[in-house]
């Protein structure tokens, strides 16, 4: 095993963390910028196999990060299963509402997504050829409950309200949903794997808003279950979790979920990460992506503390979420540079 992601993911300890980026390739990126415009539109680039792995290859090629992480959207799984879905400019996703028992019952059956979906498998093939030897190629899916908030809602939501509402008035439709979309999920991330994923992520972006016995029942039970569900099918492919903005939940979620790592946003700092978190595994994180727009020697300052903070074990440097459109690329490369010595 030569490729530092999966000896981090394995549990190795290295002297310079392997490194990538959530959202590596995005709207940052005056390439990916190009490219977009190529595509049409942004539904349009991540059905479009040969863009979707251009601009997956984009920063890889800029940068030379560690991993690349296929081009796709959390949301293409619940249009798969029958939703409507749409991007409105400026405003972000919007879906056909699943609210009732019927519009739960006219969901497709999961074995019927790959219609939709092929094109997604297709773009992990070229990626997996065309990738350099040494890059890890990461699949990925939203979590059930993360998907489910925009499923029912319609949209994405500050506070996931319209989610927690369906829970407390029609638990059996809230976890109809979860059930469908852990289904799924475990089916699409199955055939990321056949296609070529060497590693796949779960994004649980609102885990943060369950709390208590639903943080461990529609957080932590559905990655458990997609998780064993993976490695039987596929021995060997390691699992990250990212259960965004779980504060305490992050301790012990190795070993509840069997996640080979788990990622951390930045609202927990990495000593406390290094003593609660990673005394149990792998773990992923946690640059604040404000400092890809600020950049300065507090980039480079903050860095350098979280590769010292998670030295003592198994790391993989990222930020934590996603970098934002507005992010100054040469930032990027500083952050890099301060990884691994430059």
């Amino acid at each position: 095993m030569t490729k530092t992601i999966l000896r981090a993911l394995a549990g190795e300890t290295q002297s310079v963390p392997p490194i990538w980026m959530m959202r590596q390739a995005g709207r940052y990126l005056p390439e990916y910028r190009a490219t977009r415009a190529e595509a049409g539109d942004f539904l349009s680039l991540c059905y479009n196999p040969e863009l979707a792995a251009e601009v997956t290859l984009q920063p890889i090629r800029r940068y030379g990060f560690d991993a690349a992480i296929l081009f796709a959207d959390i949301l293409l799984l619940p249009q798969a299963l029958g939703a409507d879905l749409w991007f409105v400019t400026g405003e972000g996703p919007r879906l056909s509402t699943i609210t009732s028992p019927e519009e739960l019952a006219k969901l497709k059956p999961v074995e019927e997504i790959d219609e939709v979906l092929s094109p997604v498998y297709e773009t992990v093939r070229i990626l997996s050829r065309e990738l350099p030897r040494e890059t890890t190629l990461i699949g990925f899916a939203g979590a059930p409950w993360t998907v489910a908030t925009y499923m029912i809602a319609g949209q994405g939501t500050k506070d996931q309200g319209p989610a927690h509402a369906l829970k407390a008035e029609n638990r059996e439709v809230f976890e109809g949903i979860l059930d469908r979309l852990t289904e799924g999920t475990i089916h699409y991330l199955s055939k990321q794997i056949e296609a070529g994923a060497e590693v796949v992520k779960v994004f649980d972006s609102w885990a943060g808003s369950l709390k208590g016995a639903d943080f461990e029942k529609y957080a932590v039970e559905p990655c458990r279950k997609i998780t064993a569900a993976i490695k039987e099918r596929h021995p060997g492919i390691p699992v990250i979790g990212f259960p965004r903005e779980a504060g305490e939940g992050y301790v012990g979620f190795h070993d509840k979920t069997g996640v080979d790592c788990v990622a951390l946003d930045n609202s927990v700092s990495a000593t406390w990460a290094a003593e609660h978190v990673q005394s149990t595994g792998c773990v992923q994180g946690n640059l604040a992506s404000s400092h890809m727009v600020t950049g300065g020697q507090a980039l480079v300052d903050e860095t350098r503390a979280i590769v010292e903070a998670f030295s003592g074990g198994p790391h993989i440097f990222n930020l934590g979420h996603g970098i934002t459109p507005d992010a100054d690329p040469d930032n990027v490369q500083r952050m890099i540079d301060a990884v691994r010595g430059g």
